[in-house]
Order: structure tokens, then C-alpha cells, then sequence
């Protein structure tokens, strides 16, 4: 049973499959419509609980769990009357506090994960590697086994596990649509060593006919480009109480996006790169299949 957003379906109640990351999400997002409806503001809420107001703006963002009491009581505080309604944020924040299973990964981007776990489309961009959900275990091992500072075998493995199970998303009986655009550059840089790199394109290529699947390639002919040095993820979930949220992820840490100003530019960028950048999925695959074609022949 899911509330509307997971994979953007309708019925009473959250599934035990549900993300407790996007359950805090769609939590945070009533209580905070529930408080400007009352006019009132974080710091007043805050003096009403007897509790900080940082403490409410973690709450309202997804950030903090809300327990069932503090529900109970900010119901009471924003006069919320229907018993339907009570129910319902009694379920998101129960089920917010359950625990994900990539959360026994300890994964720096696990607000990520727990958000992707039910977008209901993935749209991204990556300048400089394959995403996540289309990597071979190879390939993901070799790109963390460069990172500075050197992480230990232990904690790649477990980067490298959680990266396989991640991509079980795609193969499930509701699975999200997942919209790839790459850089050229991504198909040549040799990532742990030709036998690897040539593996990962004919997996890309076989992942290309996936029906939920578009892989996109963005060629070195189109020259610049709105996105040329950057690379990001817009999550979608049918909801409007988990509206789209956009990821972007570099050398200074993870970025969470979710203002509407935010993800008009990203969906608007994605769009240019979609449709006037980047060749057709049916090019796009046979340029995969040239360019894996050529590193098996230098090999």
C-alpha cells in the first residue's frame, strides 16, 4: 500500500517498501503547508513546543524525523480536525523512522539513495563518468579505488555492493524511468584498463534497450554547451508532496536542490541537452558500440 508518490500511484498508505527518506520528505512538506496555512511562523511553532526552531526546520525539510508526538501536537497546534488527514501523517512520520536498507551502507550520499529509491523518473547528466545505475562492478571498484584520500578495501566493496543493489531499481516490476545524457568523453576515458572499459560499454549498450532506459550521448561536434562542466541528477516522483529534487555532486561535498527556481533551470537545461544536444538514442547506442569497438581493437 503506497500514498500518492510511490512510483506515482494512489492508495491509502505507504508500502513497508516505501523510503523512509521520502516518507520524512512528504512528512516535512504538509507540516510546513500545515503551518503557513496558519499564518505562523518557525520561531512561533518553535516557542508553542517548547522546542528550537532549528528543530522545527528539520522536521519541515525532512532533515529530523517527527515522532509521533511531536504530530500529535503540531495537529493540534494547526487545528487539523480530519481524522483521515491526522492518520495519514501519523503513517509518514511511523514509516520516516524505519530504516532503509542502504542505511547499513553508511554511504555519504545517502539522502540520495533514499530519495531515488522511489522517484518515479531519473534524469541525469554526467560529464566525466557513467552514472551509477548503468556501472559494472569493475568499473565502480576502479573509480573508487581513485579516490583521494584512499578509502580501504573494506569500504569499497561496500560502495561497490550498495552501487549493484541500487541498480535493482531498474529491474523491478514498476520500475522508474531512468534518462541518461553523457558526454562523448565519458565512452573514451579508459577506466580500469581497456578489458573493463570495454565490458562497461557493451553493458551500457545492452542496458540501452531496457523499455525504461534512454541513454543519450552529447558528441565532441556539438561543442559547448549549458552543462559542459557540470554533472546532476533530477528526481521526479508524481507527488506534490515530494516535488522534484536535483543532486549534484563534486570535490566539495553533495548539493541538494529543491526550490522551484532550482528545478526550472536544471529541467530547463536538461531539456536544451536532450533534444538539441545530444544524438538520438539509436546513434547515441551505435556511437557506444564504435567507440567499444576501437578500445577492443588497441587492446
Amino acid at each position: 500500500m503506497r500514498t500518492v508518490g510511490a512510483r506515482g500511484k494512489e492508495a491509502a498508505t505507504v508500502s513497508e517498501g516505501g523510503s523512509p527518506t521520502v516518507r520524512r520528505r512528504e512528512l516535512g512538506t504538509s507540516l510546513r503547508t500545515l503551518r503557513t496555512a496558519r499564518g505562523m511562523t518557525v520561531d512561533q511553532v518553535a516557542a508553542a513546543l517548547l522546542c528550537s526552531p532549528s528543530k522545527v526546520s528539520r522536521m519541515e525539510t525532512g532533515h529530523r524525523g517527527a515522532t509521533l508526538r511531536d504530530v500529535r501536537d503540531l495537529c493540534r497546534l494547526y487545528g487539523v480536525s480530519d481524522e483521515a488527514e491526522r492518520d495519514r501523517l501519523m503513517t509518514l512520520a511511523r514509516e520516516g523512522k524505519q530504516q532503509g536498507w542502504w542505511q547499513s551502507y553508511d554511504l555519504p550520499w545517502s539522502t540520495y539513495v533514499g530519495m531515488e529509491a522511489e522517484a518515479v523518473e531519473i534524469k541525469e547528466y554526467k560529464s566525466s563518468v557513467l552514472p551509477g545505475l548503468l556501472q559494472t562492478s569493475d568499473y565502480a571498484r576502479a573509480l573508487h579505488e581513485a579516490v583521494v584520500p584512499k578509502i580501504s578495501d573494506d569500504i569499497i566493496h561496500q560502495r561497490v555492493e550498495s552501487r549493484l543493489r541500487r541498480q535493482e531499481l531498474l529491474t523491478e516490476a514498476d520500475p522508474p524511468k531512468l534518462w541518461t545524457i553523457i558526454d562523448e568523453a565519458v565512452l573514451h576515458r579508459v577506466v580500469g584498463g581497456r578489458d573493463v572499459m570495454r565490458r562497461q560499454l557493451d553493458r551500457l549498450v545492452e542496458l540501452s534497450y531496457a523499455p525504461n532506459v534512454v541513454v543519450q550521448v552529447i558528441p565532441y561536434t556539438a561543442g559547448a554547451h549549458a552543462a559542459l562542466e557540470s554533472n546532476f541528477n533530477i528526481l521526479e516522483f508524481g507527488n506534490p508532496e515530494a516535488p522534484g529534487f536535483i543532486y549534484v555532486e563534486g570535490l566539495v561535498g553533495f548539493i541538494y536542490l529543491e526550490n522551484a527556481r532550482d528545478l526550472d533551470r536544471y529541467r530547463e537545461v536538461f531539456e536544451v541537452l536532450r533534444s538539441s544536444k545530444a544524438l538520438n538514442p539509436k546513434d547515441s547506442r551505435d556511437l557506444v558500440i564504435k567507440v567499444s569497438r576501437q578500445i577492443e581493437l588497441k587492446a
